[in-house]
């Protein structure tokens, strides 16, 4: 039997077991993002929400031998086979695509032509045990419940309530999940809360029909006043920090974390250009440096934006049949609508659809608790963007050239700083990296460095002289 591994890279948003080891709007040029694919161990999870009534979507990175794959659940209600739903893994990529972190860029003017350079848009962009149908002896003497067993796709589920931890964890060992051994003081919380646990096995017959290698996301529907993500269990045996991106559809506004403060990322600075071919590590050590602002941990939000439009747009906003196949079930009674155009001319008739990224980091000490939400009724727009601005480079006559120079060449120096304080670099490495890539040196200005020397003092300090 292979080690413990855990469903959604260990960081599951949903508690997961498993049995293998504020912004203007703007115009600008969108050049690259910041996925999830970025960060190691991360898991997204999809959670569509209007009064009390909730769709979760649960993206399954799972890699191995699928007999080795089961997972167990926290839910607030038990589940019928009507309330499931397997669902396309396209759409979570497509919406953290859309809400990812964007790099845009903008071009100068030749300071000696009152004439706009626009630079072209470019994009970079498990056998599974049979299932218990009927409710057994031996469950009933551990106070275990089989409240409901269907298969939907590839899935064979189990919904279980309990008595009591010590019944249903050797329930759950006896049937083929390993559950941690810290898990009992977990377990026993949530059934005190009459909490009732979701339980999904591979069908590897259905499985094989599907011909997809990776397992589908599962969907579930259900009503409970508890808006919340129960995340304790998926950091038991979890070696290290976990990811977890949640993406909030609602009507009313912006979602954030009631137990835990809710932060912007640090958004729209001018960078060094070279940035642009390093921007994954940019925003990796940009997001480490905020985290450890708060212990190294913390909830958040990296976009909030009405879906109807986006700007610029690291992606297409989804279309009315996604936010659809995805839980949004207020869309059906709205009517049908245009789609919106990739930049905003005018203010457009929203979608009725507003979405919140968070990006929590975490472990079992940090956050003891489960996540919970609230949505707060805020729809100003939010994005994690980060500008470069291109110096112009060609030929430059004109008395303006010298000014225009050396208000780049502080600009220049500004960005570094930023750059080095954002991300906890040094600023002597970021110099030498802009020589080395050969993007964003500074003009060479004559009489700049004079009979007195160059002004090798300009760093010493760490701060520019006002």
């Amino acid at each position: 039997m292979k080690p413990f591994k855990y469903l959604l890279s260990s960081a599951a948003a949903i508690a997961a077991l498993t049995a293998a080891p504020s912004a203007s709007a703007f115009c600008g040029f969108y050049v690259a993002k910041a996925d999830t694919d970025l960060f190691n161990q991360s898991s997204k999870v999809a959670l569509v929400r209007d009064g009390d009534r909730t769709v979760i979507t649960m993206a399954n990175d799972y890699i191995g031998d699928p007999t080795e794959f089961a997972m167990v659940i926290p839910v607030p209600t038990v589940i019928t086979k009507a309330q499931v739903h397997i669902s396309d893994a396209g759409l979570l990529d497509h919406l953290d695509a859309y809400t990812a972190p964007r790099l845009v860029e903008y071009f100068d003017d030749n300071p000696c032509m009152r004439q706009r350079v626009y630079a072209p848009m470019m994009q970079r962009g498990a056998v599974a045990d049979e299932i218990i149908v009927t409710a057994n002896k031996q469950a009933e003497s551990l106070g275990v419940t089989i409240e409901e067993s269907f298969s939907v796709g590839e899935y064979d589920i189990l919904i279980l309530s309990a008595k009591e931890s010590d019944g249903l964890q050797t329930w759950l060992e006896t049937n083929g999940y390993r559950v941690p051994k810290k898990a009992k003081k977990t377990l026993g919380s949530y059934i005190k809360q009459d909490m009732k646990f979701f339980v999904a096995k591979v069908n590897l017959e259905e499985q094989s029909k599907t011909g997809n290698e990776f397992l589908r996301p599962i969907a579930v529907a259900f009503e409970s006043p508890k808006f919340m993500l129960p995340i304790r269990l998926g950091t038991l045996n979890a070696r290290g920090d976990q990811d977890l991106f949640v993406y909030a559809l609602t009507r009313e506004g912006q979602v954030e974390t009631t137990n835990y403060r809710t932060q912007k990322i640090p958004s729209g600075q001018e960078l060094p250009v070279y940035i642009k071919d390093e921007f994954p590590e940019f925003y990796k050590s940009m997001y480490k440096t905020a985290a450890k602002g708060e212990g190294g941990h913390g909830v958040f939000m990296e976009y909030a934006w009405d879906m109807g439009w986006c700007d610029p747009c690291a992606a297409d906003p989804l279309s009315r049949e996604q936010l659809q196949e995805l839980g949004v079930f207020w869309l059906r009674d709205n009517g049908s609508q245009k789609p919106m155009p990739r930049r905003r001319p005018v203010m457009p008739q929203a979608q009725d659809v507003f979405v919140t990224r968070l990006h929590v980091r975490y472990d079992a000490k940090s956050f003891p608790e489960d996540l919970k939400f609230k949505t707060t009724g805020n729809k100003q727009n939010f994005q994690g963007r980060y500008v470069l601005r291109h110096a112009f480079e060609g030929e430059m006559k004109c008395e303006a050239a010298a000014d225009y120079k050396k208000m780049v060449n502080e600009r220049k120096e500004k960005e570094v700083k930023t750059l080095a304080n954002l991300t906890g670099w040094d600023r002597s490495k970021i110099w030498d990296d802009i020589e080395a890539a050969g993007k964003g040196v500074k003009f060479e200005i004559k009489g700049e460095d004079d009979d007195n020397g160059p002004t090798w003092w300009k760093d010493l300090w760490g701060d520019d002289t006002e």
